[in-house]
């Protein structure tokens, strides 16, 4: 499929509810309003297509872009090329389409390092969730590695924009559900934080409470 293809089967399937769904949850570039069902069947006719995905990212539009996530080659997504893409991130949804890339990326390590301390929103947004999804999938970081986090998070949380809070709360859980040693260290840290204030505008979501989050995690197991 050619560009030009994707993006008139894009605006063609877009839909009024899609759109008033994507502008509650902050979406800032143009849009179509595709469904997240439509881009999963052209992911699937797709499969993996760099130069596309390029070609679609280059839009700015939307859609066009959360696609792109979903067939690019990771191999080909260099240092150069995530922290170009994560410069162009406007809104949290895209964010996270973006980071589900980039930890696939060889380079998602040295990026997280980064992104962690970076000013932009969403660039803290994408290296938080990084480092979430590190602890865990990722078996090579020593518990020492996490713990210097647990204290960042502590440290900045209440002072970070609103969706790196949002992303920070969700690392501490995921710290906290990585081994019985870092639970401990993670409900520590989660009770002396308290309550993290997120809006999350007009919308449904939640951020959910560290404390609870982790224990009920480690009761189903």
């Amino acid at each position: 499929m050619t560009k030009t293809q994707i993006m008139q089967r894009l605006e063609a399937s877009g839909s009024d509810q899609t759109r008033k769904i994507f502008a509650r949850h902050g979406v800032q570039s143009d849009f179509y309003g595709a469904s997240h069902g439509e881009l999963v069947k052209l992911k699937r006719a797709i499969k993996v297509d760099h130069a596309l995905a390029e070609e679609l990212w280059a839009t700015g539009i939307f859609d066009a872009r959360y696609l792109a996530t979903m067939i690019a080659d990771p191999a080909a997504m260099t240092s150069k090329r995530l922290n170009a893409w994560v410069r162009d991130l406007d809104c949290y949804p895209l964010t996270d389409g973006f980071a589900a890339l980039a930890v696939q990326c060889r380079a998602a390590g040295s990026c997280m390092k980064r992104w962690t301390v970076a000013k932009g929103e969403w660039v803290g947004q994408a290296g938080w969730w990084l480092l979430s999804n590190f602890a865990r999938n990722a078996d090579r970081y020593p518990d020492s590695f996490f713990e210097e986090y647990l204290d960042a998070i502590e440290s900045r949380i209440h002072g970070s924009k609103n969706r790196v809070r949002h992303s920070m709360n969700g690392a501490l859980i995921s710290i906290g559900i990585r081994n019985p040693q870092l639970r401990q260290k993670a409900l520590a840290a989660a009770r002396r934080i308290g309550k993290v204030e997120v809006d999350h505008g007009k919308t449904s979501c939640k951020t959910p409470e560290a404390v609870a989050a982790i224990q009920k995690e480690w009761r189903k197991r």
